[in-house]
């Protein structure tokens, strides 16, 4: 009966080990994609930046417009990858921190704290809410919606 026990309590720890190290593996691959599109974005490459999303991803921003209300935008993807893709003179850096990531499946919620600045001067700070999709082998990003905000950047 001990030896049953042993052997019990020896799968189930591998089966939970093997559980989280996927889980790990998974969440890596998800900040690997996210990544990229800062990397993209920093190092003016459209082709990097296009590549992280899926086709009919959706981006809109949450900020305060010049009357005080707070407003939705939409933007295009393809205007965005454009608008990283073209030459300026500027260095467009958004650093990061990962907060939360969430998998089930196929579909992953990422919810990362940031500060943009322009030529390492601060211009404003938020959070950006990711969705992602997993087709066979990669993750892409579906929506993105991100608050903008000049005050309470810590």
């Amino acid at each position: 009966m001990k030896k049953c026990n042993f052997l019990i309590i020896v799968f189930l720890t591998t089966v939970f080990n093997t559980s989280a190290q996927i889980q790990q593996h998974e969440e890596d691959l998800v900040k690997g994609t996210i990544n990229k599109l800062f990397e993209g974005m920093r190092n003016t490459d459209s082709a990097m930046v296009s590549a992280t999303f899926a086709n009919n991803a959706i981006m809109q921003t949450i900020h305060k417009s010049k009357d005080g209300e707070f407003k939705l935008s939409d933007e295009k993807v393809a205007d965005f990858v454009k608008f990283t893709g073209t030459p300026h003179k500027e260095k467009y850096d958004e650093r990061i921190v990962f907060t939360k990531i969430l998998i089930d499946g196929n579909l992953a919620s990422v919810w990362t704290d940031y500060k943009f600045y322009i030529d390492n001067k601060f211009s404003h700070c938020g959070v950006n809410s990711f969705q992602l999709f997993k087709d066979k082998t990669t993750w892409k990003i579906i929506y993105i919606v991100d608050t903008r905000r000049k005050e309470n950047c810590l």
